[in-house]
């Protein structure tokens, strides 16, 4: 089975990239399930349904998510209503939408996905590796093909949940630094790795915002607003291969492909 995921979409030029370049990469790498993090999706902070809506017309089965889910609070009035639709299921319990869903194929196989945040640099939230092996366990019930999107801020913290869940799952794949790495591997117990899978979305730029805005923060340490790029759009991510059986990745090929005059 082909899994392709899609690195954090930032706003409309990232929406763009997925709309233009994902129908050819499907058709050149037989891809037969899309994962992508949206969290950035509207604008470079949160998501709308409409933003949601759309992502999923472009053939994407399910939309992860991570700290920034929260941004636009109209969130909160579509979150629960979309089961592929995740934010981290390491909030707690009491918080509005899922952390983890099972994916029916027409093969008859499922899917899972699970969305977990990182705590080093982030948010106070439950423990993503305790959270994980409850949530797996679940999953596992029904699938052995399961893939992990840890948003989190940390490399150190991704690859060793990367190396705890070796063997229980098919791909440990980071997002949130938007910049992708070159440590993608297959873990001796059969999981993918990657620390991030990078960022769709404007190139030129400081991850997605535009490059003066940054370098005057940077020189004022003074607030200002965060207006996204619109130049390089390109869109990254990693392929896998996973066995349907096992649920043990064969191999993982990072992927970035540039969107033609941007």
């Amino acid at each position: 089975m082909k899994i392709l995921f899609i690195g954090d979409i930032i706003g409309s030029p990232g929406r763009m990239a997925v709309r233009e370049l994902l129908p050819a990469l499907i058709a050149r790498k037989k891809i037969d399930f899309v994962i992508a993090n949206c969290e950035n999706a509207a604008a470079g902070f949160g998501v709308t349904k409409k933003n949601m809506e759309e992502l999923f017309s472009y053939h994407i089965d399910v939309l992860t998510s991570g700290n920034h889910i929260w941004n636009k609070k109209e969130v909160l009035e579509f979150i629960g209503d979309s089961e592929r639709l995740l934010r981290p299921a390491n909030y707690p319990s009491t918080t509005p939408g899922a952390g983890s869903v099972l994916v029916p194929l027409e093969t008859g196989e499922y899917v899972g996905v699970l969305n977990l945040a990182g705590r080093i640099f982030m948010q106070a939230i439950d423990c993503p590796f305790v959270t994980a092996k409850n949530k797996i366990a679940e999953l596992r019930e029904k699938t052995k093909i399961i893939v992990v999107d840890i948003h989190a801020e940390a490399t150190s913290e991704k690859k060793a949940l990367g190396w705890y869940l070796d063997g229980e799952v098919s791909a440990v794949l980071g997002t949130h630094t938007h910049v992708q790495t070159a440590d993608e591997e297959i873990l001796p117990n059969g999981t993918a790795y990657i620390s991030d899978a990078g960022m769709t979305g404007p190139f030129d730029s400081v991850i997605g915002i535009k490059k003066e805005t940054i370098i005057e923060r940077f020189l004022t340490q003074m607030p200002n607003k965060f207006d996204l790029a619109k130049d390089d759009i390109r869109m990254q991510g990693v392929v896998m291969n996973i066995d349907a059986v096992s649920g043990k990745a064969n191999s993982i090929e990072r992927i970035s492909v540039k969107l033609k005059d941007s």
